[in-house]
């Protein structure tokens, strides 16, 4: 499953105006939260904490214009704590992400 990053990578650029390294901590702190979630995420085994970080997933989806990731968010907050299939589902966005 590839994921666009286009609608991401804009609203970074809108962000960082003509400033590429401003646009690159941008990109990295996106990644960093994101991964720093998938964390939380694999390690959540009760309906509580596994809610909360798939919320939390939703805001940074939400505040970066990260499409994907809000569905992935949404389909987190629909599926059983430590559902192995939405952890990897966020993983490979993580990773196709992180690569572009």
């Amino acid at each position: 499953m590839v994921y666009e990053a286009g609608a991401l990578d804009a609203t970074l650029a809108a962000a960082a105006g003509d400033d590429p390294a401003l646009f690159r901590e941008l990109r990295a702190a996106f990644v960093e939260s994101l991964a720093r979630q998938l964390d939380l995420l694999r390690r959540a085994r009760c309906d509580g904490n596994w809610h909360v970080t798939a919320m939390r997933l939703r805001g940074l989806g939400a505040s970066f214009n990260a499409e994907p990731l809000l569905a992935l968010a949404a389909e987190a907050l629909e599926a059983a704590p430590g559902d192995p299939v939405i952890v990897r589902k966020i993983q490979l966005f993580l990773d196709e992400f992180s690569a572009s």
